[in-house]
């Protein structure tokens, strides 16, 4: 049942629970328990710089921490059985750069038929509020929805290994409100009055709760957030994050130290679904101050976080400094059609998460307090010191690169610059084109600098997935930075998936292809420019983050099973039995 509209306006209510057993055993034993999951990182569809699951359906990020080793812990939604949901656990992989993944055995299993272990989060408990972990200060506790077809209740298992493996707790659930649509806990510690702090949506009522607890296990209610925003027809998966703020984000590198501000700042981070603008699943935020108990935002607009289809709940990772960037992964992915793409019959998975991202807010042109969004550092995977092509005088010209035989991931990023707009009467295009040479195919963006100044996205000269609601174009508008006259440009394709970066990370787009023909050139071109306009660019490729983790057959954490048969790859690199 749905959350009651009397639950929904009481605050400080006290949440009684219910025990379940902590040691119930997952029924299913085809689920491997102690030992990674083994994939193939090699398939034409299969990013290299982006994680994606071994096998199997994986959709949102969970629990996401950095650890005092240096090592960040993604968990994400994960149903080791099947391509599509369902069966829902806690896969795991750890990194210490967030693009070097190494799979993790399951962290979080099912204690019966019928359940699911859904979207939640993850603390440190360094002060061991929760008693859990006497004589230790890396005691991990993992907060997440157990589903089941009566009911949806927030519970919690704890991990004495540093998150490794969990325990669940014996007196489950720590909420219950008797209701099937009450999900995705994210859990934060907020100094100022040394208690914890969870959001938790209350789906289908477009509200968030916010609870408040001094130890893990009792739980209070403290105030709501209701109907703020584009609503759709659920509200999932809150965030809520304190935020930096940026000095001026119009200077070369914005996320210098130099360049932060203080504040106070915070973000209430919402996904919806169905319901988004552009059909599907949608990201918005919200900024706002929040003292412990209550979120109080800026404004009541819906602020979009990524003006692509393929950007859904937005996780942000605890344990990042509150005046150091924020840190998020995003499901690359969209309701409508992550189910169907072609990854899982042609390469035995579905879906990728989003590169991971800094986060900042600035005050912008006509913009206040907007959610900054850039790579985190890619430098490290680059395929050599210096750029494979660059041009500095590409006004009006263009820039041609095949990097068939000098980028073997597939993974390239490329970066450009426009400078000198006039502030009046500007004219021209910069566009680019990603092509296959042997289907040629091609994804494609570009931007006006008339007008509205436009930015675009199509996907639609793709042809290895057709559905009705695999929109393929997309569009926002960029407004020409007045300080500089200029327009910034980051782009990061990798084998089926772009993602694009404006102007230091004031738009960004999530974009998912499946090519029958790997991409393997990039075209960079301007036309009808002002005159005195400079236009320069630089292409980097990127090495796979899978490649040094794989045997001779492309595998990672062992053989794949596929009746001991050795792979094999058709001409357009995709598995055949």
């Amino acid at each position: 049942m749905f959350l009651s509209a009397a639950f929904a306006g009481l605050s400080l209510l006290t949440v009684s629970v219910r025990a379940q057993n902590a040691t119930s055993q997952y029924v299913d034993p085809s689920v491997p328990t102690g030992t990674p999951v083994s994939g193939d990182y090699t398939g034409a569809l299969r990013p290299q710089i982006h994680y994606s699951p071994p096998t199997g359906f994986m959709n949102d990020p969970n629990g996401m921490f950095l650890d005092a080793e240096g090592v960040y812990h993604l968990y994400y939604q994960y149903n080791p059985t099947d391509i599509v949901a369902g069966n829902q656990h806690w896969g795991h992989a750890t990194s210490r750069d967030l693009y070097t993944w190494e799979n993790q055995p399951i962290a979080i299993y099912p204690g019966a038929e019928g359940e699911g272990i859904f979207t939640g989060s993850s603390v440190i408990d360094v002060n061991n509020t929760s008693g859990f972990f006497p004589n230790q200060t890396n005691g991990v506790v993992a907060f997440y929805t157990l589903h089941t077809s009566e009911e949806e209740t927030q519970d919690i298992a704890y991990s004495t290994d540093g998150g490794y493996t969990f325990i669940k707790y014996a007196n489950n659930p720590v909420i219950s409100i008797n209701s099937t649509q009450f999900r995705d806990p994210k859990v934060i510690w907020y100094p100022s009055t040394q208690q914890w702090v969870m959001v938790v949506a209350y789906a289908q009522e477009f509200t968030i709760g916010f609870y408040t607890s001094p130890n893990l296990t009792t739980w209070t209610h403290a105030s709501n957030f209701s109907h703020y925003g584009l609503l759709g027809l659920q509200y999932e998966c809150p965030n809520l994050v304190q935020m930096p703020m940026l000095s001026n984000i119009s200077i070369e590198n914005p996320l210098e130290d130099s360049n932060f501000a203080s504040t106070d700042m915070f973000i209430l981070y919402i996904s919806i679904n169905p319901g988004a603008p552009l059909g599907g699943s949608i990201g918005q935020y919200f900024p706002g101050t929040f003292n412990g108990t209550h979120f109080t935002p800026v404004d009541q607009a819906a602020r979009i976080a990524d003006f692509g289809k393929d950007n859904y709940a937005t996780q942000f990772f605890y344990g990042i400094p509150a005046t150091s960037p924020q840190i998020s992964i995003a499901w690359a992915s969209n309701w409508q059609y992550a189910q169907v793409v072609p990854t899982g019959q042609l390469e035995g998975f579905r879906s990728v998460m989003s590169l991971p991202r800094n986060n900042v807010l600035a005050n912008t042109t006509r913009g206040d307090y907007t959610l900054v969004s850039l790579p985190y550092d890619l430098s490290p995977l680059y395929s050599s010191t210096s750029s494979l092509a660059n041009s500095t005088s590409l006004a009006n010209s263009s820039l041609l690169y095949d990097y068939s035989s000098t980028v073997p991931s597939g993974a390239v990023t490329f970066n450009m610059t426009v400078e000198n707009i006039p502030l009046a009467n500007a004219t021209g295009t910069a566009n680019f084109t990603f092509l296959s040479s042997v289907t040629g195919e091609s994804v494609r963006g570009g931007f006006y600098l008339g007008g509205d100044t436009p930015f675009w996205i199509d996907r639609g000269y793709i042809r290895g997935f057709e559905n009705p609601f695999f929109t393929d174009k997309f569009s926002t508008n960029n407004l020409i930075n007045t300080d500089t006259q200029a327009f910034r440009l980051q782009v990061v394709i990798d084998r089926s998936i772009l993602e694009v970066f404006l102007d230091n990370g004031l738009r960004s787009a999530t974009t998912t292809f499946f090519a029958k023909g790997m991409l393997d050139t990039l075209l960079i071109s301007t036309r009808e420019l002002n005159p005195g306009v400079q236009v320069s660019a630089e292409v980097f490729g990127l090495n796979s983050a899978w490649a040094p983790l794989a045997d001779s057959n492309g595998t990672v954490a062992g053989n794949i099973t596929m009746s001991n048969q050795r792979v094999r790859r058709n001409m357009m690199g995709h598995i055949t039995l």
